[in-house]
């Protein structure tokens, strides 16, 4: 599709004015901001998964900002499903791909990716694409399906989780992305960034017999932050989450926002996503209480936001 054309399409209706604004507006509101050397949030629209993810990385300072030679990486997408890609239940691999390809180029030593799949993990990992983009891209696949994999740890400033088994391959790497997708969920409302640390813990039923919402926001209080969450909007399921039934579920929106403020990009992902389907995003109360517990701010306005159309 022709840009022009793109940005004329009725699957991206109201999308294109989100991303218009004075020079030193919000991404979101229009609002006077001050201005930083470096955003502290990068919204991109219009390309492909690898491209927007360059681009996104060159307004922060380079993948070489953020990984160092011989350091071990980790990558953390959603692929919780036995779906195919353009079914949006899963991180777009060729975005998870791209990412390992950048972090191998840094000089990492290995690039582990993992999920603690809801469906069978090898067809998870299979029929997402994932694993393949991963394999050619020099990274390694790692099983999630089993308890001896995780590690106890405390979550002193949970309010509901105080502590939980946490897959190991991230309490030992240097440094880790998470790489959630954009998307509809019926009981957390959206999935987005810190929706997709479930995927980082053993016992996900602990979450949903203790105010869902609240453990959330209380696994985004994990110490091990992630250097980057990259929420991937490039196809975005907008209704029956988490799995989606077909490909009538889901836009496409050729976008990409990237934040080391779990809260910030959650609620800037939240507004893109109220474009296509209105959602009050006192709705997805995780955000609201992550910010209470200090783990960031969804007062965007007061953000460097940067955003970009390709």
């Amino acid at each position: 599709m022709k840009r022009r054309d793109f940005f004329k399409s009725a699957a991206v209706v109201g999308i294109a004015s989100f991303f218009k604004t004075n020079a030193l507006g919000s991404v979101l509101t229009g609002e006077p901001v001050a201005v930083h050397s470096q955003p502290d949030l990068v919204a991109v629209m219009g390309g492909e998964p690898a491209v927007m993810l360059a681009r996104a990385l060159k307004e922060l300072g380079g993948i070489g900002h953020f990984v160092k030679k011989g350091q071990k990486v980790v990558i953390k997408p959603n692929i919780g499903w036995d779906r195919t890609p353009e079914l949006g239940a899963n991180t777009n691999p060729e975005l998870v791909g791209a990412l390992v390809k950048m972090c191998k180029g840094a000089g990492a030593s290995q690039v582990i990716v993992f999920d603690h799949t809801c469906h069978d993990w090898k067809k998870s990992y299979t029929n997402s694409g994932i694993e393949r983009a991963v394999l050619a891209a020099g990274g390694k696949m790692v099983p999630a399906n089993d308890e001896s994999y995780y590690a106890e740890v405390d979550f002193p400033r949970g309010v509901n989780l105080k502590k939980a088994k946490v897959h190991k391959a991230l309490l030992e790497c240097d440094v880790w992305f998470n790489v959630p997708v954009l998307k509809h969920h019926g009981g957390a409302k959206n999935t987005i960034s810190m929706k997709n640390l479930m995927g980082i813990v053993w016992d996900r039923s602990f979450f949903h017999s203790h105010d869902l919402h609240q453990c959330i926001a209380d696994a985004a209080t994990f110490h091990k932050k992630p250097a980057l969450n990259i929420v991937d909007a490039y196809r975005i399921m907008k209704t029956n989450g988490p799995q989606g039934k077909s490909a009538s579920d889901v836009v496409k929106l050729k976008s990409l926002l990237v934040s080391p403020d779990y809260v910030a990009v959650d609620a800037a992902s939240m507004k893109l996503f109220s474009q296509v389907v209105p959602t009050d995003m006192k709705d997805v109360r995780y955000i609201a209480l992550a910010e209470k517990n200090r783990v960031g701010t969804q007062n965007l306005e007061k953000l460097n936001v940067k955003r970009i159309k390709l």
